[in-house]
C-alpha cells in the first residue's frame, strides 16, 4: 500500500529494509519492475549476523541474494564510517554486485568463479545516498 501511495505521489524510488525478509524483498522487486520504480534496499539488521566473528555470514552472501532477488540499490559499505570494513573486502562486495563474471580473488573474499550471465547488476550505495 505504501509503495502504491509513493507511486501516486510521483516518486521514482522506494526503500525497503533487509529485515522484512527475503520473500517480501523479492515480491517488492517484482512490483517495482512492473511499476517502473527503483527499489533501494537498506541493510538494517545486517550487522546482527554479518559482524559476528564466530558465527553468522558474510555480507557478500546478502549481496548475492539481493542481486538474485532483483533489488536495484543496496547499502554496500564503505572503508570508513558507520558501514566501514576492510577496503579489499568492500571492493569484493562491489564486484559481487556489479560484475557479470567473478574470478577467484582471495584478498577480496571471492573464493570461487561465478558467472552472473544476464542477471541485472545492483548499484552499491554508501550511506547518505552516495553511489559507489
Amino acid at each position: 500500500e505504501r509503495a502504491e501511495f509513493a507511486k501516486q505521489l510521483g516518486t521514482i524510488i522506494i526503500m525497503i529494509d533487509l529485515v522484512i525478509g527475503y520473500t517480501a524483498i523479492q515480491t517488492m522487486a517484482i512490483w517495482a519492475r512492473k511499476n517502473d520504480m527503483i527499489l533501494h534496499l537498506h541493510r538494517a539488521g545486517n550487522s546482527t549476523y554479518s559482524r559476528q566473528k564466530i558465527h553468522g555470514m558474510n555480507f557478500r552472501v546478502i549481496c548475492k541474494w539481493m542481486r538474485m532477488a532483483g533489488v536495484d540499490h543496496i547499502h554496500a559499505g564503505t572503508v570508513v564510517g558507520k558501514l566501514e570494513g576492510d577496503p579489499l573486502m568492500i571492493r569484493g562486495f562491489y564486484n559481487t554486485l556489479l560484475d557479470a563474471h567473478l574470478d577467484i580473488n582471495l584478498p577480496q573474499g571471492i573464493f570461487f568463479k561465478q558467472d552472473w550471465a544476464s542477471l541485472r547488476k545492483v548499484t552499491p550505495v554508501a550511506s547518505g545516498g552516495i553511489h559507489c
